[in-house]
């Protein structure tokens, strides 16, 4: 066999497998049995963020849409879909037999935790009412409302002065460097400024009449998240309200623009590139996610539990998901292209008898679904999209080994433990 065809065969087993580990065949359950489910969420659908002056409120004359929630917290609609995203993966756990229907759990069989942000505690908590409807489940939670909990605050717990330049290093090579990348999206900016009117913006007072990104800068500090400075975060605020507004209002009209689902994906891409500056340099990720890797770790090898539910960030799935090399796919039917809003990554835990293995996938509801507030089944399912692994190899059956997993869970916490702090010197 020639090498072309050696790498198309290898490109059809690959599908095969990646097909298998969304469509669970007969056959596949009689060898299989589902063990345990650890699913890390992103928080549903929320009101923009207001940190800073509600800047976004600057910049154009409109009015935004009337939000049913106040500033960040979770709105009705969230609510709403986050129930029937739990009654959906009810039906899933219950046809594979990991827990019988309307379940009262016992003992420490199922584990709900989130971030004690109202938006991600209010989407646990909606997530089991669609999923236990019997249990009451408690949602536990560490601080007063709207606290960030360390376990979900993707921050730098060490630092010391070469660590710092290696993150920048890294950051300044992720798709040719910050100004390539936004420099990228100059076409999506001035598509932006149109649609929000912005040269007639009370912003436009003060000469801000464009967006710009030429004097973006880092901050890289202990104890802090990784942070922006510059023209480009206010791009960002704009671009994640405008979705919002869009989700909120089931139009894909902004302003009296209609824009086609390729313009939404490509304004959710000015997002895109804040999000991954910060969020998905390896370096960084190893420190930023430490604490929710070691703590899915955790789970999956804890004996009795067999239904996690962590509700966190989008900046937790990408800084996960950089710290274990996995593959986030690229969406389909949803605007944001990575880790759209209300998102699931979810690690199934499978065992043939004699070895565990362990399926991850992406697991989000469409745009369209999200307007119509469409009741999932397995007739109308969310997308299920599965997420590959840099360097490992998948079975015959589209299943990573556990145990190979784990070692890349111990490999990202050991590139941790390696890194100095300065404040241990």
């Amino acid at each position: 066999m020639n090498k072309c065809l050696m790498m198309v065969a290898a490109a059809i087993m690959a599908a095969m497998n990646l097909q298998a580990q969304t469509e669970r065949s007969d056959d596949f359950r009689a060898k299989y049995k589902l063990k345990e489910v650890v699913v890390m969420s992103r928080h549903n659908i929320r009101s923009p963020l207001t940190s800073g002056g509600a800047a976004y409120m600057r910049v154009t004359p409109y009015e935004w849409f009337k939000w049913t929630s106040p500033s960040s917290q979770l709105s009705q609609r969230g609510g709403v879909l986050e129930t029937e995203m739990g009654q959906f993966f009810r039906k899933w756990v219950v046809s594979t037999g990991l827990l019988p229907d309307n379940c009262r759990p016992v003992d420490d069989e199922v584990l709900f935790y989130a971030n004690s942000r109202q938006r991600t505690f209010a989407t646990a908590k909606y997530f089991s009412a669609g999923f236990l409807p019997f249990a009451n489940v408690e949602i536990q939670h560490k601080f007063d409302e709207d606290k960030m909990d360390p376990l979900f605050t993707p921050k730098f717990t060490k630092m010391n002065d070469s660590y710092r330049q290696q993150v920048l290093n890294e950051i300044n090579t992720i798709h040719g460097g910050p100004q390539t990348w936004m420099q990228s999206v100059q076409p999506v900016l001035t598509l932006m400024e149109d649609v929000i009117d912005m040269a007639h913006s009370p912003a436009a007072q003060n000469d801000t009449t464009h967006f710009w990104y030429d004097d973006t800068k880092f901050k890289i500090e202990k104890g802090d998240e990784p942070k922006m400075s510059g023209g480009y975060k206010l791009a960002n605020s704009v671009a994640d309200a405008l979705v919002l507004q869009c989700y909120e209002s089931e139009s894909m009209t902004a302003f009296g623009h209609e824009l086609t689902e390729e313009q939404w994906r490509a304004v959710c891409g000015i997002k895109e590139v804040y999000d991954g500056l910060l969020f998905t340099a390896h370096s960084a990720a190893v420190n930023m996610a430490y604490p929710l890797v070691s703590r899915i770790r955790e789970e999956l090898h804890h004996d009795g539990r067999k239904f996690t539910f962590l509700c966190g960030h989008d900046s937790n799935l990408a800084s996960i998901s950089a710290a274990l090399r996995l593959n986030l796919p690229e969406t389909e039917q949803a605007l944001e292209l990575r880790t759209p809003i209300g998102s699931k990554l979810v690690f199934e835990k499978w065992s043939d008898g004699s070895e565990d293995y362990v399926a991850i996938n992406l697991v989000y509801a469409k745009y369209r679904q999200k307007h119509a507030r469409a009741l999932l089944s397995f007739e109308e399912p969310p997308i299920i999209q599965p997420v590959t692994i840099d360097g490992l190899t998948v079975n015959s059956d589209g299943l990573y080994r556990l145990a190979d997993l784990d070692a890349r869970m111990a490999e990202a916490i050991a590139e941790y433990d390696a890194i100095k702090d300065a404040d241990a010197f």
